[in-house]
């Protein structure tokens, strides 16, 4: 093989590495707590994701209740937060425990179908 092929199969290798490891990363995403609703309301991740809810309230303490699961974060007071990492694909719907009029969703797609990094939903 010449150099110059050579030389190029290395960048071109290099460079799907670097590409392939951007799509594969997970991310964060942030769902914020004020005026008593989850801003955004629904949002779409790709599996693997973390979705991290911080409550921006001045007075109030929240909590994100997944009533199909059973599972409830600890109470978030101001300036608090609260992660969970999902690696199964589907819609999780939640609420606030203590505001049960409170909602919103996370979506989750697969990682072949979500390349794009993940926004609210639509």
């Amino acid at each position: 093989m010449k150099r110059f092929d050579r030389l190029t199969l290395l960048l071109a290798t290099g460079l799907a590495l670097t590409v392939a490891s951007g799509l594969l990363s997970a991310a964060e995403v942030e769902v914020g707590i004020v005026d008593s609703r989850f801003d955004p309301p629904s949002v779409r991740v790709v599996a693997g994701d973390t979705v991290r809810w911080l409550n921006k309230e001045k007075r109030n303490n929240h909590s994100v209740l997944f009533h199909g699961e059973n599972l409830e974060s600890e109470r978030m007071f101001p300036g608090e937060s609260w992660s969970r990492r999902f690696d199964a694909p589907g819609t999780y719907p939640y609420s606030c425990g203590p505001h049960p009029e409170m909602h919103g969703e996370v979506v989750v797609v697969p990682v072949a179908a979500g390349s794009e990094q993940v926004k609210p939903a639509q």
